[in-house]
């Protein structure tokens, strides 16, 4: 669940005019254009394309850092970071600069709803937040409830290839996977990400493969030469949009969707 950072924010939103936001994840980008605070968002990091006007956002870091200058020279209102993937020396120099910060951080898709309501309280956009929040949390338990129950499909999902990755359960895949009512054939895995081998693979005998849609992942691996896999017999090979299976943010949801269609042709 997104978790406040107590050090640096109170409970009191930010005004709703002249307000200057530096969000340092795509999906917390997503998040607050969906409330429609999107415009006051000021700073990104790399990879923040969502919607088209966030690509006109400049952009202040990435994985590898951020522009702490830049951080203060924005001066903004509210900084919203990400603890899992912005560095966290960043994240405690922007808090001892005296800035407002929000972690942004959602671990579950029920999370999303209550970020979406938790921005729209910091940024004054709560009736809009809520809003949305509801349309989410009410399409999501109509997806749970559409794939209850549908047989259950052994799933291998493939977040990289090389090194060979899946993911495992408390992931954020793993849960979009079980709302599909997918069985992850990895799901006792010692970690969340685990690295796993080829003969891993041909253990478990997935029904399924899932690829996340980036070719050096697609290429990484051609599963066709294990034709004894039910997944390669029975052709079941799918590729998705990384951005909507991977992004905490409403948009998730279409992630959702395409993820259980997968599951649906394999059934």
């Amino acid at each position: 669940m997104a978790e406040e950072l107590p050090s640096t924010l109170n409970n009191t939103s930010l005004p709703r005019a002249n307000f200057k936001i530096i969000a340092l994840s795509p999906h917390s980008v997503e998040s607050l254009y969906a409330i429609g605070a999107g415009q006051h968002i000021v700073a990104t990091t790399d990879h923040a394309d969502y919607p088209d006007a966030a690509k006109n956002i400049p952009r202040i870091g990435g994985y590898y850092g951020v522009q702490m200058e830049r951080v203060i020279e924005l001066n903004p209102d509210l900084v919203v970071v990400w603890k899992s993937g912005n560095k966290a020396e960043d994240i405690a120099q922007i808090q001892s600069l005296g800035f407002k910060v929000f972690n942004s951080d959602p671990k579950s898709l029920d999370d999303v709803a209550t970020e979406l309501e938790k921005l729209g309280e910091l940024t004054g956009y709560a009736q809009q937040a809520n809003g949305v929040a509801k349309q989410y949390r009410d399409q999501l338990a109509m997806i749970r409830k559409d794939n209850h129950a549908k047989p259950a499909v052994e799933v291998f999902y493939q977040l990289w290839s090389t090194p060979l990755m899946t993911v495992s359960d408390g992931s954020w895949i793993e849960h979009i996977i079980s709302a599909c009512n997918g069985q992850n054939v990895f799901l006792d895995a010692d970690s969340e990400y685990p690295q796993v081998s080829i003969e891993n693979v041909l253990v478990k005998q997935p029904e399924v493969i899932l690829q996340s849609l980036d070719e050096g992942n697609i290429l990484g691996v051609n599963w066709q030469q294990w034709p004894e896999l039910p997944a390669v017999k029975n052709k079941h090979i799918y590729q998705l949009n990384a951005d909507l299976l991977h992004r905490a943010s409403p948009r998730a949801l279409l992630g959702v969707n395409a993820l259980c269609a997968a599951l649906d042709k394999a059934r």
